[in-house]
């Protein structure tokens, strides 16, 4: 009997004391959809957790099944965490993609679609339509879509035409009429990315969307007029999107400029995914996957009742007329450390204290009118910082502006490898560069992501410098759907690590030592196995010891095998990993120490803590940086120490709340799974992101992590 793909590598992947970076994030996508099927949830909280899923999908195949398909197409070995090599492990995440494929639309079929019409939103085609109606979508499509279709045929004289990335795509197999069979033609016809995905119609107590394809296909005759259609098929393809030194971690950089030498745009990049309608012309389908050289295992079916790219459901998350359908986000809490009122000036509060920043809990505003203030201040001197992703109409940009043109120097890092980021931090860069900014475009092959900020301002006779460092970006759209911590101080320590740290971003200076900063790439690997191996050796000599980290991503393999021994010496380590997690928690003789929890809810778990014991003398660090071999080797990165009593307090919560939560939380197991963990009998519901908008200072007072 032939094995199926999964029980054909399962073994050799059990075997593995690794879990592969690749299926743990499908795990994590299967996470995210989790959120869509809660019952819960209204049908707009729904469509939105599905079209991330979605979007989600699209950059996976984009940056790491492209990745894989690098080593694939020339022929580069590689050994998957797993264990399998590249054909077998591509088998085996094509299988694992197929499966969460189906679950995903097995659930917009059978839930989704049902909810929706029975909240008076019906998907529907033209057929279904009254015929008044149908008059108003010919005369949309004759006027507003008609003009911006090219047919585009594919035979012996023409040339094969290039199809975008993400495009919904129809392909129309042709005949002359009295031709052959054998001498059908292949037509596209691609659907413009700026056309609304649904054309809406209001009945009196309903509204109808009528995808775009389907507005196309009842019309679609016109485009082909005195040819025989012998099939039209609804595709869409996902192409290798990115060709990055810190995605292709073991691919020496001469191979990778090959590879962008070949591969020069995105949108010519080698197709790695084929969505297609079910009752595709085979013909068609057939000469795609010649032509693309893929296997079947790349197609992704789509039945006739779904649909195919759910991300087109942001037009109607995203509307106006139901934005009140979807769970208000409360009003922002003041910082703990700052809660006073009334006291505008943030420079004198800053001398007397530093403050802790928790977000979207507390708001972005306190960074921004901080930048703003200095921009107007004629006693600041200089401002600089990194950048990494700006908002639309980014506050930041025009104070930095402002900063310039009132005589500040203003030095600032725009991270132009920011993925999908690049055009837009280009274009921001050049606005500033020609007000006169120091503009540096990125580090070489090093991508910066650190978050820092730094002002000198002159105070009477001397000079202080005003700091942020934080976990997240300085934008203020996902500041408010993304968790993250910001450090605002005048600590000496840590202004004289970021001052020197602004020097080896912007010119060429190798500091001796940093006091309060850990840096990536330079020693932030050996720093935190260093601590690691600390709280081994404590447990060993029978001292209290605890490692608590807080992180998007666990994936390399040093700091894994160093949580691995501390854990045989007795630690107890209790790991937050909310994405990829490559650590196999709970496995006898080498994890039973560990636990591993994912966190996924109404907002998006980014911030980083990492909090060591210490026999009771605590090191407590946030930062950028996640336990990456791209974090570790191939960015600029920072941890920063917080020492103030009640600040390291606060960070400690945040660890002791997730390990509380009992609403968005996955309990990983030993095979690389997730279990939702619930309430327990009697148990109330705990969850973070209602908490922390309550949280007082006497209960971060109370906190421990280890008795």
């Amino acid at each position: 009997m032939k094995l199926a793909v999964g029980d054909k590598y399962d073994s050799i992947i059990q075997k593995s004391d690794l879990i592969s970076r690749d299926l743990s994030w499908v795990k994590f996508n299967e996470r995210v959809l989790d959120q869509s099927k809660k019952v819960e949830r209204g049908i707009f909280e729904k469509l939105k957790f599905l079209a991330i899923t979605a979007s989600n999908l699209d950059e996976f195949f984009m940056i790491r099944v492209g990745s894989l398909y690098n080593y694939l197409d020339y022929e580069k070995e590689r050994v998957d965490y797993s264990g399998l090599r590249e054909d077998p492990f591509k088998e085996k995440l094509m299988k694992d993609c197929q499966q969460f494929h189906l679950d995903q639309h097995n659930h917009f079929t059978k839930v989704v679609l049902p909810e929706l019409h029975q909240e008076g939103i019906s998907l529907c085609n033209v057929s279904k339509l009254t015929e008044s109606e149908q008059e108003i979508v010919k005369q949309y499509f004759l006027k507003a879509i008609y003009p911006m279709l090219t047919p585009m045929v594919y035979d012996g004289y023409r040339t094969f035409p290039i199809l975008m990335n993400k495009l919904l795509v129809f392909g129309v197999v042709t005949t002359s009429p009295g031709e052959r069979k054998d001498m059908r033609k292949m037509s596209f016809v691609q659907i413009p990315a700026n056309i609304p995905r649904f054309f809406e119609i209001e009945r009196e107590n309903s509204l109808l969307l009528i995808p775009i394809e389907e507005v196309i296909r009842e019309n679609i005759i016109s485009l082909f007029r005195n040819v025989e259609i012998e099939s039209i098929s609804l595709f869409r393809i996902t192409r290798n999107g990115d060709f990055t030194l810190e995605e292709s971690e073991d691919m020496d950089a001469n191979f990778l400029e090959e590879v962008k030498r070949k591969l020069m745009e995105r949108k010519t990049g080698r197709v790695v995914r084929i969505e297609v309608e079910e009752g595709y012309s085979k013909w068609m389908l057939n000469s795609l996957l010649e032509r693309w050289n893929l296997k079947f295992d790349s197609v992704f079916l789509v039945n006739r009742a779904s649909m195919i790219d759910f991300t087109g459901f942001w037009q109607l998350v995203g509307s106006k007329r139901f934005r009140d359908r979807l769970p208000q986000i409360p009003e922002p809490v003041k910082p703990l450390s700052y809660p006073e009122d009334g006291r505008a000036d943030i420079f004198e509060i800053l001398k007397e204290k530093d403050i802790l920043l928790h977000h979207p809990y507390n708001n972005i505003d306190s960074i921004l009118d901080l930048i703003e203030k200095a921009a107007d201040d004629p006693d600041v001197m200089a401002i600089k910082m990194t950048i990494y992703r700006l908002a639309k109409e980014s506050r930041i940009t025009k104070t930095l502006l402002k900063a310039a043109e009132n005589g500040k120097h203003v030095s600032v890092l725009f991270e132009v490898k920011a993925r999908f980021d690049e055009e837009n931090n280009i274009r921001e860069a050049k606005k500033l560069q020609k007000a006169g900014c120091f503009v540096i475009y990125g580090i070489s092959n090093l991508k910066t992501h650190t978050k820092l900020l730094l002002i000198v301002k002159k105070d009477d006779s001397e000079i202080t410098r005003y700091v942020h460092l934080g976990s997240g970006n300085y934008n203020e759209d996902t500041a408010r759907l993304y968790t993250d911590i910001g450090l605002m101080t005048t600590n000496e320590t840590l202004a004289n690590d970021v001052s020197e740290f602004f020097n080896v971003i912007t010119g060429h200076s190798v500091p001796n030592t940093y006091k309060n900063l850990i840096t990536a790439p330079r020693d932030m690997r050996n720093q935190l196995i260093a601590y690691i191996e600390e709280e081994a050796e404590n447990a060993r000599n029978g001292l209290p010891a605890g490692i608590f980290i807080k992180v998007n991503s666990l994936e390399d393999s040093e700091i894994i095998y160093a949580l691995y021994r501390a854990s045989q010496s007795k630690v107890t380590i209790k790991l937050i990993v909310r994405g990829i997690c490559c650590l196999r928690p709970g496995r006898v003789g080498l994890s039973e120490n560990i636990e591993v929890l994912s966190l996924v809810g109404d907002f998006l778990e980014h911030s980083r803590i990492y909090h060591f014991h210490n026999n009771g003398n605590t090191r407590t660090y946030s930062g950028s940086a996640d336990m990456m071999v791209r974090s570790f080797d191939k960015r600029l990165e920072s941890l920063f120490k917080v020492e103030a009593p009640l600040l390291e307090k606060q960070l400690m919560n945040i660890i002791a709340y997730n390990l509380k939560d009992n609403v968005n939380s996955y309990v990983m197991q030993e095979d690389g799974s997730y279990k939702a963990k619930r309430p327990a009998e009697n148990e109330q519901e705990f969850n973070i992101h209602k908490e922390f908008f309550r949280l007082q200072v006497e209960e971060v007072l109370r906190v421990k992590l280890v008795e």
